[in-house]
């Protein structure tokens, strides 16, 4: 899993709304221990969605090598229609349906 600056503040305003700010910090804390989190520094802004706030979760997919964007968000799916970068993107259904075995 790679993750931002930008994305971790994001988590973090959303589990400290939802959970309080003691528990956000431990949480956010603790999954930055896990040895499958990367801290990405992307060095290109795409901007390749609508939704510019968005657009981080490309940037950091792109700079991490990463295999795949896990997304129920609607606004991903353009990228189906994009060949260059190649960004594959599942919704939470269809990654748990295609790795139920390494889950």
């Amino acid at each position: 899993m790679c993750v931002t600056t930008e994305i971790l503040n994001e988590y973090h305003e959303i589990v400290t709304e939802r959970y309080g700010l003691a528990r956000t910090d431990t949480t956010l804390d603790f999954l930055l221990l896990l040895p499958n989190v990367y801290q990405i520094n992307p060095h290109f802004k795409w901007r390749l969605l609508d939704d510019e706030d968005d657009n981080k979760f490309i940037d950091c997919a792109i700079s991490g090598n990463a295999d795949y964007i896990i997304s129920n968000d609607r606004g991903f799916k353009v990228l189906r229609n994009i060949d260059f970068p190649p960004i594959n993107v599942l919704t939470a259904e269809d990654f748990e349906l295609q790795f139920k075995e390494i889950l």
